[in-house]
């Protein structure tokens, strides 16, 4: 029996140390945690703070990857609203300072000094497309916000509607905390995945797609800010094996679309394309390198 105790204490405490060195070190026990919405699909809950391998990571209370913001904005301020999918949002791999809306705002508070203080919101999730932003700007709105950056990558293109059944089923996509973080890894890395229904939706995704983009622009015309719309490629379309025969006839829809409507589009592909070793920018086919 005393035997039995020791080698029970052993073990607790093994598991105590691991408990503790997972949610210290590498975060677990800890993730990013979403709401379901009804008309949005769903969004990171509001105000948390976490740090995930290292990386810190603030939502506010808008549920933007930013810090909290006061609702209307100073007049002394210039309001740029990044709104993107996981991208724009960095994911647990990105620390707060290293995501694309905080470098933009650094890097314009340098350029313009004192006369100017710039605040780029980020209002982003993952696997968001348009119909999402679009869902998350008719519910909250533009915050004040004078340009309103809409950031895609080409799979956006084909996003489905907006729909919560992720939440809570998928792993990706947890509604609570779990209760140990050798809970999480468990669950995370050993069982195996839930199955998450599908979403049947019929018609041409793109075109609704762009038609989202579209009411995305009325907008902001309709609140006196300027639309920009930039998207970035995937790897494949950068370098080999390039892009495929669907990319190719949806990136010229897209093209014809944004001139027809007059909206300004900043397409990175060409740009990405110059760089020498563009796989260095990315840390999958799709995400970018922090």
């Amino acid at each position: 029996m005393k035997a039995l105790l020791i080698v029970s204490a052993i073990i607790i405490g093994l598991l105590g140390m691991l408990e503790i060195g997972l949610r210290l070190v590498v975060g677990f026990g800890n993730p990013l945690t979403y709401n379901a919405d009804s008309q949005i699909g769903y969004l990171l809950k509001p105000n948390q703070n976490v740090s995930r391998f290292g990386n810190q990571i603030k939502i506010n209370q808008y549920s933007m990857r930013s810090e909290p913001i006061q609702e209307s904005r100073e007049n002394s301020k210039l309001r740029i609203f990044l709104v993107g999918d996981s991208v724009a949002n960095g994911n647990w791999w990105t620390d707060q300072d290293d995501t694309i809306s905080a470098i933009i705002q650094n890097q314009l508070n340098e350029k313009l000094g004192q006369d100017k203080t710039v605040e780029v919101l980020n209002a982003s999730a993952n696997s968001w497309g348009p119909r999402n932003e679009l869902a998350y700007l008719e519910k909250f709105g533009l915050f004040d916000s004078q340009t309103i950056v809409l950031l895609i990558n080409t799979d956006d293109l084909f996003a489905k509607a907006p729909s919560s059944l992720v939440v809570g089923v998928d792993r990706n996509y947890p509604d609570k905390k779990p209760p140990f973080a050798i809970a999480e890894v468990i669950s995370r890395y050993l069982l195996p995945a839930p199955k998450v229904p599908e979403i049947e939706e019929e018609g041409d995704r793109v075109d609704f797609n762009l038609e989202a983009i579209k009411k995305i622009q009325e907008i902001t015309n309709q609140n006196n800010a300027k639309f920009i719309l930039a998207m970035t490629p995937l790897l494949r379309e950068v370098g080999e094996p390039g892009p495929r025969d669907y990319e190719i006839k949806t990136r010229e829809r897209l093209d014809n679309f944004t001139v027809a409507e007059n909206i300004i589009y900043l397409d990175l592909l060409p740009i990405f394309k110059s760089v020498s070793e563009p796989a260095n920018l990315y840390r999958d086919h799709i995400h970018l390198s922090p």
